[in-house]
């Protein structure tokens, strides 16, 4: 909405400039101011993608960052319905998965759950998730995990199912 009153209010400071009477503006001069509106659009989304790229940087930056994933492990019979990050017990995230969310992440798609920043040292990790089994009930499973994070982005998978899984049905990878 901002980037369109932007252009709206260069527009018209543009069509301001111009002392011209209707009747006197040729086609070329269309054509000119036609081609600066279209150079303010293109600085406008430049600009708009510097800001972005500057605020992630200012937001989570590099030696801070840490990023949370989830993937399921080759599990058709499993059907993913609810997953919470703790962070020494204070609740990340908490998402409910929709029918093409899994989908995908049974096709091999992997979820970005959490973006934030740590300090560096061993932090304690709780991962909770419910899913259904193809042979019925409810299957209510938690593990945790001790992170620790050094200088440096750090970046951890959370595989759900699987062999390598172990008892709760949980894998961590760091990446």
């Amino acid at each position: 909405m901002m980037h369109k009153t932007i252009l709206v209010f260069l527009t018209i400071m543009i069509l301001n400039s111009f002392s011209l009477n209707a009747a006197d503006v040729t086609k070329e001069q269309i054509k000119g101011l036609d081609e600066q509106v279209q150079d303010i659009k293109t600085d406008v989304i430049d600009l708009t993608a510097d800001l972005l790229q500057l605020e992630e940087k200012l937001l989570f930056p590099s030696n801070s960052q840490f990023a949370l994933f989830v993937s399921l492990a080759d599990v058709e019979d499993l059907r993913l319905d609810a997953i919470q990050v703790k962070l020494e017990n204070k609740v990340l995230a908490h998402h409910l998965y929709t029918f093409r969310e899994l989908e995908a992440m049974q096709k091999g798609g992997v979820q970005k759950i959490y973006t934030g920043n740590i300090k560096t040292g061993e932090h304690k990790l709780v991962i909770s998730y419910i899913a259904k089994p193809s042979s019925g009930g409810e299957l209510k499973r938690s593990a945790s995990y001790t992170l620790k994070k050094g200088v440096g982005p750090k970046f951890v998978e959370i595989k759900i199912g699987g062999p390598d899984a172990g008892d709760q049905g949980l894998e961590f990878k760091d990446w």
